[in-house]
């Protein structure tokens, strides 16, 4: 188990729950909730079985909130990002080959 003070720099930590995630991202649970169906985010559950989100999952929420402000359709928006996160880490990967 990750100590107190190793979580905080944690980004993949699921520190937050989901009020407070929809607070910190501006935006509803339902959305939240959305997101989850939709698969850009799958939180993870605490004991109790409620929803616990990350801080990289929050950047998630809050780029497709932007995208869905901006008109595009919250399905859309989520196989955007979904594709831009896999092209970076395919992009990540393929450097780190090279400078091998």
């Amino acid at each position: 188990m990750a100590q107190p003070d190793d979580m905080f720099g944690d980004e993949d930590y699921p520190a937050y729950t989901m009020g407070r995630a929809a607070d910190i991202v501006g935006t509803s649970q339902d959305f939240l909730r959305r997101l989850d169906e939709l698969k850009l985010i799958t939180p993870q559950r605490s004991a109790g079985g409620h929803r616990r989100y990350s801080r990289y999952q929050l950047r998630l929420a809050a780029r497709a909130r932007e995208m869905v402000d901006q008109g595009t359709a919250v399905e859309a928006a989520c196989r955007i990002i979904i594709l831009e996160d896999q092209l970076e880490e395919a992009l990540r990967i393929n450097e780190e080959r090279h400078s091998t």
